[in-house]
């Protein structure tokens, strides 16, 4: 409770936090509220398209996760960076970022447009789905460049406390994936039906739309802000004049030992969560129906607790940056019993609302059963999972401690996931919820593990000081 007074007396921290909360909230909201959107268009077209979107979607969740682990790495340093006010070493962050990102995305690009079948068998068995989820992976495929392009920059603006930008762009491009959906998915208006494929093209010109929309955004601010300007504008060139090379090798073993272990981390992480995604593709239609669209529900119910938690990453790597360690400490713990308070409360409300939420879908009783008991099954974890979260994405990660966020991830998820998933899904064949249920196991261990590792405090240094 003392902690409790202290957080709540200092106007500052929460201005600050709330600054950055609220709106990379609501940008993740309006993400989430299309997910929704596309769920329940596709609902539309039967149980078979949503888990076959569900399952082609796989693809897209690891390579965001892989993008995750490059712009969390890079927001890492850009933080601190920006905390001592070194735009020229953003501009170099930004540049690692997008190398990495773009040529990332092609390792999914090229399955996904030449051999979608063979990526959708991978999920799952049957023909049906097999042939739906490739008609939707072979088009979706495309975007995957532009969204690399567009995450890499508004991890670099969120870094410099820019968050309004992305979220005004968001909202442009959910416009048109909205209203495009409608036309291509029931072919409205003179447009073709074209069913799940026309969903996945509503999201490619979309895709098109903020990637266009960002770039000329960021190129209009003008030069001499210390902001955007300066760092859109090369301001800091004339140092390459001087011998120093825009990425030098000091720069990238910096860049590396810092980013690798998040890169690591999110596509291993990623890759184990599909695990999850071949036990369900395996245990019939109705289980990964209601998977997916409790991951929908899910998506939407947690945006504000992962805006606190990208919100707590910027505001301790800036002032770790600032070398204000004692400061950032306070911080942490503030960010620790906020987290703790607000998800209880969010549990509460996402039990209450259940029942709306069941009954907005289009599903047979079995599958709405099994979202009812999913969805439980997730509000008793969610404290105890976004702690991890504030853990591992925010505190161990702004002061660099990166490996230790590694393993407690990873292992959490191939230790005992996976293992609970197989045991519960192939093995003793038990009902999606309870397999759902075994796998969430690893959240107990990681906030154990997480917060042994936090009191260490071997995350409390400044990793950019000369």
């Amino acid at each position: 409770m003392n902690q409790l007074k202290i957080m709540l007396q200092d106007k500052s921290f929460l201005k600050k936090t709330f600054a950055i909360t609220v709106p990379i909230a609501l940008q993740n909201l309006l993400n989430s509220l299309l997910n929704l959107v596309d769920t329940l268009m596709i609902g539309q077209l039967g149980e078979s398209s949503v888990a076959a979107v569900g399952l082609a979607n796989k693809v897209f969740f690891v390579f965001s996760l892989l993008m995750f682990g490059i712009c969390s790495g890079s927001g890492i340093l850009a933080s601190q960076y920006y905390g001592k006010r070194e735009i020229f070493n953003i501009q170099r962050v930004l540049r690692m970022s997008l190398l990495i990102g773009v040529g990332g995305s092609f390792l999914f690009l090229i399955p996904g447009i030449f051999f979608p079948k063979l990526v959708m068998s991978i999920f799952t068995p049957q023909e049906g789905t097999i042939a739906i989820g490739a008609s939707y992976l072979a088009v979706i495929a495309i975007s995957y460049p532009l969204t690399a392009v567009t995450n890499s920059y508004v991890a670099i603006l969120r870094s410099m406390n820019y968050v309004k930008l992305p979220v005004m762009i968001t909202m442009l491009a959910i416009c048109v994936n909205v209203c495009l959906n409608y036309l291509l998915i029931f072919g409205k208006f003179g447009f073709p039906e074209m069913g799940v494929a026309g969903a996945a093209l509503a999201t490619v010109i979309a895709r098109v739309v903020e990637f266009g929309t960002l770039q000329l955004a960021v190129r209009m601010h003008k030069a001499g802000d210390n902001g955007i300007g300066d760092f859109i504008h090369n301001k800091y060139d004339k140092v390459k004049e001087n011998g120093r090379a825009f990425i030098n090798r000091t720069f990238a073993s910096k860049y590396y030992y810092t980013a690798a272990p998040v890169i690591a981390n999110e596509f291993m992480w990623g890759l184990g969560v599909t695990m999850y995604s071949l036990v369900y593709g395996r245990m019939g239609d109705a289980a990964t129906a209601a998977i997916t669209i409790t991951g929908t529900v899910e998506q939407v119910a947690l945006v504000f607790f992962f805006g606190i938690c990208n919100a707590a990453a910027v505001v301790l790597g800036n002032e770790l940056g600032a070398d204000h360690l004692e400061r950032a400490e306070r911080y942490a713990k503030n960010y620790i019993v906020m987290q703790i308070i607000l998800t209880l409360f969010g549990a509460i409300i996402t039990l209450l609302v259940k029942e709306w939420v069941i009954s907005i879908f289009v599903v047979s009783d079995v599958v709405a059963n099994y979202i009812r008991l999913c969805i439980t099954v997730f509000a008793l974890y969610m404290p105890i999972r976004l702690l991890n979260t504030l853990f591992i994405v925010a505190i161990l990660r702004s002061g660099g401690d990166t490996k230790a966020a590694l393993f407690l991830d990873v292992s959490g998820v191939w230790l005992i996931g996976i293992p609970m998933a197989v045991l519960g899904g192939l093995v003793f064949h038990f009902p999606v919820y309870i397999v759902y249920a075994m796998i969430m196991i690893e959240e107990i261990y990681k906030v154990i593990l997480g917060y042994i590792r936090y009191r260490q405090k071997k995350w409390l240094k400044n990793i950019v000081a000369e």
